[in-house]
């Protein structure tokens, strides 16, 4: 997908979805306007980050230019979230049919997916998204649209396309790519990246994906309710460590019932080379050897920022293999220059980009000090069920000497979640020893990436879990799982001393 020829992309498979795709995202027949003799601003980027900045400034008067040398859109319309959901969306109808029976509804054929279908689907909703990042929509905001690498040549100037732009300021938002892991045997074998995954056009029979990420996750749960025989690589124990434990094994039981194959705690993974493109992996799962041989490889591990060929030397701005250094304000150690988004992120998230760039925004042009730490940032898994979260984990919480009070409620004690058989999922709510200020919160649920905002909403805006509680939730639904957390609060308010007065109180009053 990420390919290359002649400085032009090159899309996989080249049908009428794609080629309305690259019509929108980098039209071949483009040609570059004529600079300005100066901006307010140059984005480098046009991903989220350069597009939230770019239409942003423009919005608020400020003369743009928008540099992107392959796909406006970036990987959140291209490579990463659109396209991931498409497949998502279409995995969990398989999965919906398959398990019918379970509410008395029979399928007589049961489930067959046209894996070709679906994945042309994907592409015929993915073009139709891309107007929103196109290179007509942000010309006609006003803003100059170049289309080629940028390059700065000193602190106050890009060259783009044998071009120079001259700006007051200037944002980096190139984002970040694809990496290979030190793996013995990866450079020697054909493997899948999620730059790569999107363009398939059949179902492998066989899949391994090395890494039990979100990424990682998402493809092999999505994969293999498609039909796949899928092998989920992860040196670490279970999958998704970075979350929590409890909610991280409620993903892996719903994978291992889709038929994911776990092999966690990897240890020697070898990868060699099998004719007709496919790959031996032999690895070590939990003292059994394994030695498979797969159809496709996707390596959903490693992330590399994309600094090379900006001339970052030139201007000024430091940086290193974690990407371009920044301040809490995102800006550069070159004071006119700021940065947004995965190419300086530890949150690779497009919502995540977005607010950076708002921040990039009030502080390039309006003097503003916006902190990106003050940002409350959510994040979720697409995985069936999905968890997400925000806020601290108990681990960090620990760790950040954070003494915290916890209240769990699990879906299988709520009524909504009950009648969908939808039980395996939990709402778990991290507060301040002895008071209700939340600090962070897991949700596992179907729709957990819904729920969390409301979560995120309160600690972003300083309510607590009294306020929630005292919010009324339509019923039956499973959000009421978030004010039963917040009922679970409030009894611990009602200490046996307290208890006792209102007793005799009532007593008093009979």
């Amino acid at each position: 997908m990420s390919e290359k020829k002649n400085g032009q992309p090159i899309i996989r498979p080249w049908d009428k979805h794609n080629q309305e795709l690259v019509a929108q995202v980098h039209p071949p027949d483009w040609t570059n306007p004529s600079p300005a003799s100066r901006y307010n601003l140059v984005v480098i980027g046009a991903g989220t980050a350069g597009l939230v900045s770019a239409a942003g400034a423009a919005g608020l008067g400020a003369k743009v230019a928008l540099i992107e040398r392959h796909l406006l859109g970036g990987d959140c319309l291209n490579v990463g979230c659109v396209p991931s959901k498409a497949l998502i969306g279409a995995a969990r109808v398989a999965a919906a049919v398959r398990d019918a029976a379970e509410f008395g509804v029979h399928v007589p054929e049961g489930v067959r997916v046209d894996f070709g279908q679906a994945m042309e689907r994907m592409r015929r909703l993915r073009a139709s998204i891309a107007p929103h990042d196109s290179v007509k929509r942000f010309s006609e905001l006003g803003i100059d649209v170049f289309i080629g690498g940028g390059r700065f040549v000193d602190p106050h100037t890009v060259e783009v396309a044998g071009e120079k732009l001259r700006f007051k300021k200037a944002v980096i938002a190139t984002g970040a790519r694809a990496s290979a892991p030190p793996i013995a045997g990866l450079a020697e074998v054909e493997y899948l990246t999620n730059e790569t995954i999107f363009s398939l056009t059949e179902l492998p029979k066989r899949l391994a994906v090395i890494g039990a990420g979100p990424i990682g996750c998402e493809m092999a749960q999505t994969f293999a309710r498609f039909g796949s025989e899928v092998f989920l690589v992860e040196t670490l124990h279970g999958i998704l460590p970075r979350e929590d434990s409890d909610a991280s094994g409620l993903v892996l039981e719903s994978m291992l019932k889709d038929g994911v194959k776990l092999l966690c705690c990897g240890k020697d993974l070898n990868l060699s080379k099998v004719d007709g493109g496919r790959v031996r992996l032999a690895a070590e799962s939990h003292g059994q050897g394994y030695d498979e041989v797969v159809d496709k490889l996707l390596v959903a591990v490693g992330r590399s920022p994309n600094v090379e060929g900006l001339g970052l030397e030139a201007a000024g701005v430091a940086y290193s293999k974690k990407g371009v250094q920044v301040n809490d304000r995102l800006q550069t150690t070159q004071p006119s220059i700021y940065a947004a988004g995965d190419i300086c992120s530890p949150y690779q998230f497009t919502h995540a980009a977005d607010f950076m760039a708002r921040t990039v925004i009030r502080n390039a042009l309006f003097f503003g000090r916006a902190k990106a730490s003050a940002l409350t940032i959510p994040w979720c898994t697409f995985t069936e069920p999905e968890i997400a979260h925000v806020g601290l984990y108990e681990k960090q919480a620990q760790e950040q000497g954070v003494v915290v009070d916890i209240f769990t409620r699990e879906l299988g004690e709520v009524d909504r979640a009950i009648l969908e058989g939808r039980t395996n999922g939990l709402v778990r709510v991290l507060v301040r020893k002895g008071t209700d200020k939340i600090v962070g919160a897991t949700i596992v649920a179907q729709n957990a990436g819904d729920m969390i905002s409301e979560l995120t909403l309160a600690m972003t805006h300083g309510l607590g879990l009294n306020q929630i509680a005292s919010t009324i939730h339509p019923y039956p639904t499973q959000a009421e799982a978030i004010r039963q957390v917040g009922d679970a609060y409030n009894r611990t308010r009602l200490t046996p001393f307290a208890k006792s007065l209102f007793s005799r109180l009532m007593s008093w009053r009979r």
